[in-house]
Formats: C-alpha cells, sequence, structure tokens
C-alpha cells in the first residue's frame, strides 16, 4: 500500500460529520471492503459497556478510537497549513514517487 494518497502519519482535517473542523495525526489506514478507513488521534466516540467479571472489567461509558472514512477527511498540506482537497503522483527527476497537493503544486512527501 506504498501509494495511498492519505497514509500514517498525516496530519488530516475532518471535513463532514460529528467531528468536523477538527485536526490530528492519522493513527492507522484499514482497508474494509471496497472504502479505506482511519483511526485519527483524539478521535473516540463514547461507547457503553456492561460489566464482565470473569474479564474483570467494569461496566459503564468508556471511550474508544472510531475510524471515519477516508472520504470525510482532507490532507493538510505540511507547509502552508492549507487543506489539499486532491492529492497525486508525480515522478521526480531522480525516479522517485512522491505525492503532491494538486491545488498548491507542492510535494506533501518530506523525504522528497
Amino acid at each position: 500500500m506504498s501509494s495511498s494518497k492519505i497514509k500514517t502519519g498525516d496530519l488530516i482535517e475532518v471535513r463532514k460529520g460529528k467531528f468536523k473542523g477538527q485536526r490530528g495525526k492519522v493513527l492507522r489506514v484499514e482497508d474494509c471492503g471496497h472504502q479505506r478507513r482511519l483511526y485519527i488521534q483524539n478521535l473516540t466516540q463514547k461507547k457503553c459497556v456492561k460489566r464482565n467479571p470473569q474479564q474483570e472489567q467494569p461496566g459503564g461509558i468508556i471511550d474508544i478510537e472510531a475510524p471515519i472514512a477516508i472520504s470525510n477527511v482532507a490532507l493538510v498540506n505540511p507547509v502552508s497549513q492549507k487543506l489539499e482537497k486532491r492529492v497525486g503522483f508525480k515522478l521526480l527527476d531522480n525516479g522517485k514517487k512522491v505525492r503532491f497537493g494538486k491545488s498548491s503544486q507542492t510535494v506533501l512527501d518530506a523525504t522528497a
């Protein structure tokens, strides 16, 4: 999965849904059937759990990491801190494939 448009460690902003406007780093990317889902740092949801005495787990309301669809987020340009709604790929002169923001035409990969 080296040619993914959003990778682990990227800074993103949520564009739709309950967490709209929040920014965070991508913790991991998962393939769920036909769409990718992201786990974002500090984006948690509440979940009610029953007490489980066999595992010594208390009941109550806990915070869990919940995935968000990749279509609901936009990549933040590390240089200008503006949103890159579209990301593309191009080859550099040395033959290395890098990601770039289509609106700003700047290279997004730091190791380029």
